[in-house]
């Protein structure tokens, strides 16, 4: 009698189940919620696969973009290079441009010279192709050093030999051997000069002081 009792327990058990199963709504039998569950696991992986296929577009058309910017640089980095080579290779042009003018004007005068034997006509086109040559100079931050009679600097002028000069003082410049030049605020060319020595006379008077 307690086996009877026991199976109808499990019957009712079952039946009871399938009543709530009923009442909810969820009467799938195990094979249809198992189908069930498998669709939206095909969905997921659907779903999935087409993120990932957009995913790796994108990162195809991340990768052309940046293979086009690195090639675009690097035309862009040799048309630099070749335009500073070319700014430092021609440099002097707009010098030299100017000073073709003058190289005109010195041609001129020599066949001036062939033609006529006129020394004061000469000497006037010579004066005329220096002045223009000076400011060609100076236009472009050239200008000579003024020496002769300045004190001696170091940094303007090279020192050739020293002698005694009556009336000027020591370490002054007597005479201008070779002109200096300077290139706007640096020295290119030191000029080359003759310096004053101490008089025997100087060496007395400070003896004497």
């Amino acid at each position: 009698m307690k086996k009877k009792a026991h199976k109808k327990s499990n019957e009712e058990v079952k039946i009871n189940q399938e009543q709530e199963l009923k009442e909810t709504g969820q009467s799938q039998s195990p094979e249809e919620i198992e189908n069930k569950e498998s669709e939206k696991e095909k969905d997921i992986i659907k779903e999935l696969n087409e993120k990932l296929e957009k995913l790796e577009k994108e990162n195809s058309e991340l990768k052309d973009t940046l293979l086009r910017k690195v090639a675009e640089f690097e035309n862009y980095k040799r048309r630099t290079e070749q335009d500073q080579l070319n700014i430092i290779k021609y440099a002097a042009e707009p010098f030299i441009k100017n000073i073709l003018a003058v190289y005109d004007d010195l041609e001129r005068s020599l066949g001036h010279m062939n033609e006529n034997n006129n020394y004061e006509a000469m000497k006037k086109g010579l004066e005329l192709v220096f002045d223009k040559f000076t400011k060609t100079l100076e236009a472009q931050g050239v200008k000579k050093i003024e020496a002769k009679g300045q004190p001696f600097d170091f940094e303007m002028h090279e020192a050739l030999m020293q002698q005694p000069v009556e009336g000027l003082p020591p370490h002054t410049v007597v005479d201008v051997v070779e002109p200096g030049y300077m290139y706007k605020d640096k020295v290119i060319r030191h000029a080359k000069v003759i310096v004053s020595a101490d008089t025997p006379e100087n060496q007395n008077n400070e003896e004497g002081q």
